[in-house]
């Protein structure tokens, strides 16, 4: 859009084009993107000319229904589309809907360099695959974003690189199931030009991205997200190992603690394998390397004894947070095709307030071990409560808030903890690194 002549506003009163970018995992997203658009559209009564757009996986999805039923939105574009915008507005100048949820088998955007608004200049994100080749029967993400496919290393980490040169101090690559990155010369370019390119006619896998990346600089951290427990490999874990500036943190989601349940969301393991892997990832990494999850409550078909499986599992685990939602039926989904969405919402919303209530103790369990450790933290800022007190996260992901003192954003420092909240880690700064 830059090239094209486009800039960004802080005001979308200011706006000629309005973009929003969406996500289709949840129905409240969707109800939260819906309330935006109706508010636009006010902006818009007033002023006839803005375009207003949607991205991403929502936009896939609800391209016929927001275009051409609601005729709420101008242009609709998908997650492997954003190339194509300023031809997309260009066609809604000429006075015609625009639309393009194209899902390619080979687009990355690896050659494109995010513009990095609203961000702390310590940490970003970096994408390093897209799409989803697993066919969890609750999840919308292989219908929005299409087949997996994994980006470049070498441009993944020119990224880093460039990070590290502007004063960021943390990576996270993100992908859908990041432990499943697979990149070969053969999917992009050939021969000479791939061997250039990559420096090696070798398959990458994400062990060896990972270990490149932490080989950008010693002081450039560097986290991931996420683990799809199926393909996190022992490999991954001993990388981690090896490197200090690898987090040692790892999101595994397990959705359910019942194996019955499990294999219903096909998620391709069973509660004990899940809890073998938890093991591996202890007896490699430590005690001491963060694990949080993913929990849904109130699945197609959920028993009560089902149910108390999963607050059994979070018991054996002990989480040190966890990511909690009751089951919302995603329409295209497996389960919404195979399965009858039959357990009440006020049950689904008990069971999940009974998943959130053990997961709080938990996280208070686990901070409270931390009481008198000391953890090297990177600042990312101002507390949110008081602009007394600096923030910044360990490497097992927890939050940590000591006096500001005269300590600066993107510094790393010595926090010993003196006490701690269920969601917080409290300290005092005892040395710069």
């Amino acid at each position: 859009m830059q090239e094209q002549g486009f800039d960004l506003t802080a005001s979308h009163e200011q706006a000629d084009v309005i973009f929003i970018n969406t996500c289709a995992i949840r129905d409240k997203a969707e109800q939260t993107i819906r309330k935006r658009l109706a508010q636009f559209n006010q902006v818009k009564n007033n002023k006839p000319g803005l375009i207003i757009g949607v991205l991403g996986c929502m936009a896939e999805r609800l391209k016929t229904q927001l275009l051409e039923e609601e005729k709420i939105v101008d242009l609709v574009a998908g997650p492997d589309a954003y190339r194509d915008l300023p031809q997309l507005v260009q066609e809604v100048d000429e006075g015609h809907r625009a639309v393009n949820t194209f899902l390619s088998r080979e687009e990355t955007y690896a050659d494109i360099s995010p513009v990095r608004v609203h961000t702390n200049g310590v940490t970003a994100f970096i994408s390093i695959m897209r799409g989803c080749d697993n066919m969890c029967s609750f999840c919308v993400v292989p219908f929005t974003r299409g087949r997996e496919r994994s980006r470049d290393p070498h441009s993944i980490v020119k990224e880093a690189h460039v990070l590290f040169q502007q004063g960021y101090r943390e990576v996270t690559l993100l992908g859908q199931n990041v432990d499943s990155y697979q990149w070969s010369p053969n999917t992009t370019l050939k021969g000479k030009a791939a061997i250039e390119k990559s420096g090696t006619t070798d398959i990458v896998n994400f062990a060896q991205l990972l270990s490149q990346v932490a080989q950008v600089h010693p002081d450039l951290r560097v986290r991931f997200s996420t683990s799809h427990p199926k393909d996190i490999t022992d490999e991954v874990l001993y990388t981690m190992k090896a490197y200090d500036n690898i987090c040692k943190y790892i999101h595994l989601p397990a959705q359910s603690g019942n194996t019955r349940i499990l294999q219903h969301m096909n998620r391709t393991y069973d509660r004990n394998w899940y809890l073998q892997k938890i093991l591996a990832i202890r007896h490699i990494l430590g005690e001491g390397c963060g694990i949080s999850s993913d929990m849904i409550a109130g699945f197609c078909s959920e028993t009560e004894e089902e149910h108390q499986d999963t607050l059994s599992l979070m018991d054996v685990v002990q989480y040190d947070f966890a990511y909690m939602f009751y089951y919302s039926e995603r329409p295209g989904t497996l389960a919404a095709r195979r399965y009858e969405d039959d357990v009440p919402l006020a049950v689904k919303k008990r069971r999940l307030a009974e998943i959130i209530a053990k997961q709080r103790v938990h996280s208070l369990v686990q901070n409270k071990k931390n009481i008198g450790q000391q953890f090297q933290v990177l600042i990312e800022g101002p507390s949110k409560r008081s602009d007394e007190y600096l923030q910044g996260r360990n490497s097992a992901n927890k939050v940590v808030i000591f006096p500001k003192k005269h300590y600066q954003k993107g510094q790393y420092v010595n926090v010993r903890i003196t006490d701690c909240t269920a969601a917080t880690l409290l300290g005092r700064v005892i040395s710069c690194v």
